[in-house]
């Protein structure tokens, strides 16, 4: 990549402005021309190191219920068929541990069926042998940034909230949504395809992005890369068993390292007790596994697993508001999706 591509890569990790014309304010912040931000970001598409450019909502703050699902699995193929039929399973990894498959799961606020009977149908259908439901008690840190050189650099600013409530949206708000998942258009204009198809002005469109930015239904609107062709071709989950008095602590410190893109205080159980979660992004296992013994010095924690994920089977961006999640359900409840037909 030139350097010019980097410096654009770090711009659109950070987030694109919600104005009428983005690119050219990108092009602007660069010193180059609008053109030459359009033509850029439509080759690092095509090299595959972009893999999509849209909002970033909260699946809390939309009133969805969400965790992180791990199950114990002999027969991974037809788990996985089985998991990612489902049109709330966003990431879908398998990972070195005797919980062998994880998942992020969300069913909406109007779901007939709910979080822990939807895992437990899942489950029942892939054949797993065993399961833990891992949901958020607290979050610290949640985005992909991949900005660093090096896996010790700290971030200067790490006093944001990312622990945001159920927001109330009218009809529109919610098709707002649903039509900004898509990838924004490569156009001088972008935000007027998307306001012509919901029928309304752009600067209404405008406004309600940047609100929802603003109350936090959206994190940021930002590209997502492929980490392996950026160079990042090793994370590891690293899992930590941290004492309840210190979690919090431990957690704010853990996530003011530009490596950790996510960190999270998850619920423990009898067959589960890590419950400190931290994303750590690098080059190499190597460079993984000394940066998580250094983190282990720092902080005294020594009873901790790097999770690797060996094989990433689901990353997909949740199509809020979708008819899938109401189809998905009426075909459980009417028996017509089993283990047998399921179609990932």
């Amino acid at each position: 990549m030139t350097e010019f591509e980097k410096e654009l890569l770090t711009i659109l990790q950070e987030g694109i402005p919600i104005v009428e014309n983005p690119f050219n304010a990108i092009a602007k912040k660069i010193g180059t021309s609008e053109d030459d931000v359009i033509e850029s970001i439509k080759k690092l598409k095509k090299e595959k190191i972009i893999r999509q450019i849209s909002p970033i909502y909260d699946t809390k703050a939309l009133g969805y219920s969400s965790s992180l699902v791990a199950f114990k699995v002999k027969d991974i193929q037809k788990a996985v068929s089985v998991i990612n039929s489902h049109p709330g399973v966003s990431h879908n990894y398998e990972r070195n541990d005797q919980y062998n498959i994880w998942f992020t799961l969300a069913v909406p606020p109007d779901s007939k069926i709910g979080l822990d009977e939807t895992v437990e149908i899942l489950a029942d259908l892939s054949g797993a042998e065993d399961y833990v439901i891992l949901r958020t008690v607290k979050t610290y840190k949640i985005g992909v940034k991949l900005t660093f050189s090096s896996l010790d650099e700290r971030s200067e600013d790490m006093n944001q909230s990312y622990n945001a409530g159920n927001v109330n949206l009218y009809e529109i708000e919610k098709n707002i949504i649903k039509i900004t998942q898509e990838d924004i258009p490569l156009e001088p204009k972008p935000f007027h395809i998307f306001a012509d198809k919901l029928g309304i002005p752009v600067y209404t469109l405008l406004h309600k992005l940047n609100q929802f930015k603003e109350n936090r239904v959206m994190r940021r609107f930002a590209a997502i890369l492929y980490h392996r062709k950026a160079g990042f071709k090793a994370n590891g989950m690293t899992v930590w068993k941290v004492p309840e008095e210190i979690a919090d602590d431990v957690g704010k410190f853990f996530s003011t390292f530009k490596s950790v893109s996510h960190c999270y205080l998850r619920t423990i159980n009898g067959r589960w007790s890590y419950n400190l979660f931290s994303m750590i992004h690098g080059r190499t296992k190597e460079e993984i596994e000394e940066f998580v013994e250094k983190l282990s010095r720092e902080t005294g924690i020594s009873d901790y697993k790097i999770l690797y994920s060996t094989k990433e089977f689901k990353k997909k961006r949740i199509r809020y508001f979708s008819e899938d999640f109401k189809l998905w359900e009426e075909a459980i409840i009417n028996g017509e999706r089993t283990g047998a037909n399921i179609q990932g």
